[in-house]
């Protein structure tokens, strides 16, 4: 899986083969980029075009505290979203913000040797552009279905859940030579429980009641760069 900015793969790519090594790294971060990276929901942003906010943050709400199976609600929330013209996601990209901090962690995490990777339940359309300028090292997301330039209102492609999510960590692990208790995950909803859980240090950001009970770290600051002295906590094993 060579999913970088400049090459995204989809969800279902190789991953642990020999000839799919990747240059090693000291640690390995893995991030959720809805309400994590970023500070928004990037399908709320898209639908915002739409005239369907307020139903699709309903759903999203409902999925991120786990009352609603992930992919289900993917669909539905989607499909609100049919007749779009692909030229809002342009509008979408510059509207996108950050969290505080996130950025400055990846510098840092480039200074170290540690490889990044955003991991979406959203949208490559929206997020490949920042991923790219960040310096993130490895994105794997969503793609919007298009046709005659417009969304269709479907996803193209596998769907990258909860359990992609945590595949994706074990395999760009194995392929940097990364062990798994030199490995970060951080999320906020219940679709990261998995990679969180699965990581050496599990770390719920501003996190739903569902992902807090299954991290290691739970943090309520403001800033993605509180991150940061766990990662050297990881690096110490280096």
């Amino acid at each position: 899986m060579n999913e970088s900015p400049e090459n995204p793969a989809t969800p279902s790519a190789p991953a642990d083969q020999g000839s799919d090594q990747l240059p090693p790294a000291r640690a390995l971060l893995v991030s959720d980029v809805d309400s994590t990276f970023l500070t928004q929901e990037v399908i709320e942003l898209v639908a915002e075009h739409a005239g369907t906010r307020a139903q699709v943050e309903e759903v999203t709400t409902r999925a991120m505290r786990g009352e609603m199976d992930f992919t289900q609600s993917l669909h539905a929330r989607v499909a609100t979203l049919a007749g779009l013209p692909v030229s809002v996601l342009a509008e979408v990209r510059a509207a996108l913000v950050p969290t505080p901090g996130a950025l400055e962690l990846v510098e840092r995490c480039r200074a170290a040797g540690v490889v990044t990777a955003l991991v979406s339940g959203g949208f490559h359309e929206a997020v490949d552009e920042l991923a790219a300028s960040a310096g993130i090292d490895h994105v794997l997301a969503n793609r919007f279905e298009i046709r005659d330039g417009r969304l269709t209102g479907g996803v193209s492609g596998p769907i990258v859940d909860a359990q992609t999510k945590r595949r994706t960590l074990e395999e760009l692990a194995a392929r940097h030579g990364v062990p798994i208790e030199r490995t970060v995950a951080v999320g906020d909803g219940a679709n990261d429980a998995l990679m969180v859980r699965a990581a050496g240090i599990g770390i719920a950001f501003r996190g739903k009641p569902a992902l807090v009970e299954v991290s290691d770290v739970h943090l309520e600051g403001e800033s993605l760069l509180d991150v940061w002295p766990h990662l050297e906590r990881v690096l110490e094993r280096a």
